[in-house]
């Protein structure tokens, strides 16, 4: 019986599960940058992604193992960053955040109860938001706490550097509570 082999560049994402695949760790923490989103922001980088999109910029993330295991003085130094006034929010790259919601819901709900919306929170995703849509109940739960997506897969042959907060013109900004609230994609504008 031959056994179905899944493509590299046709990847089945709704088979992925964050509790089969996670191992929390950090890939990276970069505070006060002003390139992941808007304004000045503090970035979590998880490690791990399964879609190896040809021409990642960040390859290294892509394995589970990379980097150090989160933890609470991460956890607490974020938050302590984020208190800063100029600081307009918290952003979550990686890797893949969708594949990491054990760390990404525990640390969004904690800048929540924190801080309200008064800092707001972006994330990258190689999953389109209609397929987070589809996908598993920690997946929507994440994606429900969040204001900025930027979704979809890095696809090199529509890489646009002129672009901003994106590498390739199928990836979209999307206003979340906007999309939500009206249940179709709403792009976001600044």
């Amino acid at each position: 019986m031959q056994q179905h082999m899944q493509k590299p560049n046709n990847p089945m994402p709704q088979e992925w599960l964050a509790k089969d695949k996670s191992l929390k760790y950090i890939a990276d923490y970069k505070p006060f940058n002003f390139v992941d989103g808007e304004g000045i922001r503090c970035s979590l980088y998880v490690s791990g992604c399964l879609f190896h999109c040809p021409g990642c910029y960040n390859v290294a993330a892509q394995n589970f193992h990379y980097g150090i295991p989160y933890s609470e003085d991460l956890e607490n130094q974020i938050i302590e960053d984020l208190s800063q006034p100029y600081v307009q929010g918290l952003t979550l790259l990686g890797g893949e955040p969708f594949l990491n919601t054990q760390v990404c819901i525990k640390l969004v709900e904690r800048v929540r109860k924190e801080f309200g919306h008064e800092k707001d929170i972006w994330s990258w995703t190689g999953y389109t938001y209609d397929e987070l849509m589809r996908e598993s109940e920690d997946k929507l739960k994440l994606l429900s706490l969040i204001d900025v997506l930027v979704d979809g897969r890095f696809l090199i042959q529509k890489k646009d550097l002129t672009l901003r907060f994106r590498g390739s013109s199928n990836q979209r900004i999307i206003n979340v509570p906007q999309s939500l609230k009206e249940n179709r994609v709403v792009l976001w504008t600044d």
